[in-house]
């Protein structure tokens, strides 16, 4: 339990830090990638959410395994120069900061008790949107509806889809992968002028088209173990409104630029007494609020950059990038489990010593062999063991907590050998419990 309580802190605390990172980095890639239109933009943002989710993860791999990884990819180099130290009591190797297992315990119940939160209240909105499914009536098409929604249906290539209308929507939204549907609030095919009926429909095609009821699905699922990050809330805005300006103009190019601007302005008058929350999953044609800069984006010029130009802001954007994401990786904290520094001694048992006062009683044994096998195959990390010392200063038990298998036996074999001076205690002669960092790690060639 332990080692999971230390694998998920080490998981949120590279997450508090690598998500802003990732979100920079995709603001800057964003606003430099604006000219080559709005699905190159709500790529990015895509890409940004992928990696908030994933990176985090990365982290809580055994460390040195980055450099495991291309030399596999290089095809197995022979290894360099390896070395072994070894860090005793609750030590910190490369990087690893000490957390008493109070805190850590503490930590995963209230992380745990957050994604329980975020996954019912998926699982709720599932049901009111199955619920107004349920209560959505079907309408007849008036004649100038029906034959729009028929070029719109042959347009976007979609078919088998249904029109409904529902008292506990807003605006128009778009539900289903498998049956879909697509809902106006109740009045609104009567109440709305016949153009700004057409570009709500055709945008609602577009976004039967890109799936985007079922990719949105997929987001929140997979953003679930960091969904208490608020940083990630504003990628999944930024996500939005850029998928709103793709079908602006999918929409945009069937309706006509100008009079579909126009339309938009009419339904974003819609909000002028406030929008209410947005219908729980479904996707609709006023979920993104930035109908300013939605406008301006259909109406503007568009100014496609070619040649050197072009060519210098991908580069940019790519190393970017990767430079993020490697940065993020380089630079990832681990969190081991540690302990107090003088405990009181409880009858039958050991006394838990600090790394200090272990340095100072180890008397004798020899430092771990690196394994000629791990060696070959560049596998490096850090074997934790967990040891108690006898009165007679021997090793008595020894466990592995932590560490590539590759190297357990290696650091067992050695530190089963090693002899302390007695640990005193009042004067006599006490067990000692302790853990022992045995670091394996390969130089760079």
């Amino acid at each position: 339990m332990k080692g999971f309580e230390s694998w998920l802190l080490t998981y949120l605390l590279n997450s508090l830090w690598q998500i802003p990172l990732l979100f920079a980095a995709g603001w800057v890639a964003a606003r430099a990638l604006r000219t080559f239109g709005a699905a190159t933009e709500h790529r990015v943002w895509v890409s940004v959410l992928m990696l908030q989710c994933l990176l985090p993860a990365s982290s809580t791999l055994p460390q040195g395994w980055m450099q495991t990884f291309l030399s596999w990819v290089r095809g197995g180099r022979p290894a360099g120069e390896a070395h072994v130290s070894v860090v005793m009591g609750a030590g910190t190797p490369l990087g690893g900061w000490p957390v008493p297992a109070e805190v850590l315990t503490a930590i995963a119940i209230a992380y745990g008790a957050t994604i329980v939160y975020f996954a019912a209240r998926f699982a709720w909105r599932w049901k009111r949107l199955a619920a107004l499914r349920r209560e959505a009536e079907t309408v007849p098409f008036g004649c100038d509806t029906a034959h729009w929604w028929a070029q719109c249906s042959r347009r976007f290539a979609i078919r088998d889809v249904s029109l409904a209308t529902s008292t506990r929507i807003f605006g128009p939204v778009t539900i289903g992968f498998f049956r879909k549907l697509v809902l106006l609030p109740t009045g609104m095919g009567t109440d709305l002028p016949e153009a700004e009926l057409h570009a709500a429909i055709a945008h609602e095609f577009a976004h039967l088209r890109r799936n985007d009821f079922l990719k949105n699905l997929v987001y929140e699922w997979l953003s679930l173990a960091v969904s208490y990050h608020p940083i990630l809330w504003l990628t999944r805005e930024r996500i939005t409104e850029s998928r709103e300006m793709v079908c602006d103009q999918m929409a945009a190019d069937i309706s006509g630029r100008n009079e579909y601007a126009r339309s938009l302005l009419s339904l974003a008058s819609m909000l002028v007494h406030g929008a209410p929350d947005r219908t729980p999953h479904a996707i609709g044609i006023l979920d993104a609020n930035a109908f300013e800069r939605r406008v301006m984006k259909l109406t503007e010029k568009q100014n496609q950059l070619r040649g050197v130009h072009r060519f210098a802001i991908v580069f940019a954007c790519a190393a970017l990038g990767i430079g993020t994401c490697a940065s993020a990786v380089a630079l990832s904290m681990h969190v081991e489990a540690g302990s107090a520094a003088s405990d009181t001694a409880r009858p039958h048992e050991p006394l838990n010593v600090s790394a200090a006062e272990m340095a100072k009683n180890k008397v004798s044994g020899p430092v771990p062999k690196y394994p000629e096998e791990a060696k070959k195959e560049r596998i490096q990390g850090t074997i934790v063991l967990d040891a108690i010392i006898g009165k007679d200063g021997r090793v008595e038990e020894l466990t592995v907590a932590s560490g590539p298998k590759e190297l357990q036996q290696s650091a067992l074999d050695a530190v089963r050998q090693w002899k302390y001076k007695p640990f005193l205690l009042n004067g006599d002669p006490i067990e000692v419990k302790t853990t022992i960092n045995v670091i394996y790690s390969l130089s760079h060639d």
